[in-house]
């Protein structure tokens, strides 16, 4: 028997998960700026258009605004990780597909990258507990990688190896005095192409001479 076909959103699901998504769009570029302690409930509905109760029908409370963005993107890590290993050809092919997405992730969501350096503190235990495991796995989606590449390296050291790249790359909304994409400043393909090297030259087995 064939399952049945899930029913297609409604007009009004559709508007509530749109206005959702905003708030956790304006919530990133908020939090970012002022710190989660900075940021009230109210500023967060007048970021999108509705008062600040109204904030209430989407999140019970702004600690579980903070706690669906800080989930959210490591989750969204931990999948686009997957996808990215089973689309590979090869080690070699996923870990230059693993930094050209994390890269990607590093350029697209820095507010998040600021948010979580500084507010991951600010989640109650179990909604942290949950961000560092997802964290741990797409760590180890790296490490597995990584293994096939330095054949009898230790494990450690390639956590080591995979931490210090995030490091790396995720250093990049702390540079935007450097004027990423404005006039005058650094053209984003070529920041891609300098984090995709650096990282790449971190990771990859030196050639054999």
């Amino acid at each position: 028997m064939s399952e049945a076909t899930p029913p297609a959103p409604t007009v009004r699901s559709r508007a509530k998960a749109n206005r959702r998504d905003a708030l956790l769009s304006a919530a990133a570029r908020l939090f970012a700026t002022r710190g989660f302690n900075g940021v009230s409930i109210e500023d967060l509905g007048s970021a999108v258009g509705i008062s600040g109760p109204a904030v209430y029908r989407h999140f019970p409370s702004k600690q579980a605004v903070l706690a669906a963005l800080l989930v959210g993107v490591s989750e969204d890590l931990l999948s686009g990780g997957r996808a990215v290993l089973e689309a590979a050809p090869d080690s070699r092919g996923a870990l230059q597909g693993l930094v050209r997405f994390h890269v990607d992730f590093a350029l697209d969501d820095a507010d998040v990258i600021r948010v979580q350096d500084r507010d991951l503190d600010s989640l109650d235990a179990a909604d942290r507990r949950e961000v560092r495991a997802l964290q741990r796995r797409y760590v180890e989606l790296w490490v597995g990688v990584l293994a096939q590449l330095h054949r009898g390296a230790d494990p450690a050291a390639l956590r080591i190896r995979a931490q210090a790249t995030f490091g790396l790359i995720n250093s990049t909304p702390h540079s935007a005095k450097l004027g990423l994409g404005s006039r005058g400043g650094i053209p984003r393909a070529a920041v891609r192409a300098l984090l995709e090297e650096m990282a790449l030259a971190t990771l990859a087995p030196a050639p054999r001479l």
